[in-house]
């Protein structure tokens, strides 16, 4: 094989790294970050090149896979890239992706989701940063990170991301239609349910997986 830059081996090392502690491969993203690398265009410029002289295989069916050749065990692994879009959070409306719509833009803030937690129709996946306490019996605290498929309507008892057009708030809470009215009731003891007529509720996504950060 042709001898590769100090660059393109950094990236290799980061490669292999990456995948012994996580089973899987990295985002485009994510080997800009951990290389110190200016910008996504010079990373797939790089991994271009290391195809090129055969030190990885991709695959363009498989989003942002990548083989290292020679590597056994590193073999393709489909992993499914959740756009971060903000935080649930009251004052604005939260934004909801078309399906699709931010495929192969690597510039945007993401959650990677391993095949073993990666549900099907990803198209349809965004995520948003979690404010506050109010879903704390649900396992769901400030600082953590939901997963929702984007959705219009909710069964009752599921946990939705809801904007409530009176208030002009967004929250999270798990879901109930009463006859005219949705209550949208906390996991906490100490918060009251918010009572509201069903018309100035607007259903965003239903919770379909919940991420956090465990520090070290």
């Amino acid at each position: 094989m042709p001898a590769i830059s100090t660059r393109q081996q950094q990236i290799l090392d980061f490669l292999r790294e990456y995948h012994a502690d996580r089973s899987y491969m990295p985002s485009i993203r994510e080997i800009q970050l951990a290389c110190g690398i200016s910008s996504t265009s010079v990373v797939d410029y790089n991994l271009r090149l290391l195809e090129r002289d055969g030190h990885i295989r991709r695959s363009p069916d498989i989003s942002r896979a990548i083989e290292l050749v020679g590597d056994s065990e590193a073999d393709l692994v489909e992993v499914a890239r959740v756009p971060i879009l903000g935080a649930i959070a009251a004052g604005e409306p939260i934004p909801v992706p078309e399906a699709g719509a931010y495929a192969g833009d690597d510039d945007r803030e993401s959650l990677s989701l391993p095949p073993e937690l990666t549900p099907r129709d990803t198209d349809n996946l965004y995520a948003l940063r979690v404010k506050g306490y109010s879903m704390i019996d649900a396992c769901v605290t400030d600082g953590d990170i939901v997963v929702l498929r984007h959705a219009r309507d909710a069964r009752n008892g599921e946990m939705v991301a809801a904007w409530l057009s009176m208030q002009e708030e967004a929250t999270l809470k798990h879901f109930y239609l009463e006859g005219e009215n949705v209550r949208l009731m906390p996991a906490n003891p100490s918060m009251e349910p918010i009572v509201v007529p069903a018309d100035s509720v607007q259903v965003h996504g239903k919770v379909v997986a919940v991420m956090r950060r465990v520090a070290a």
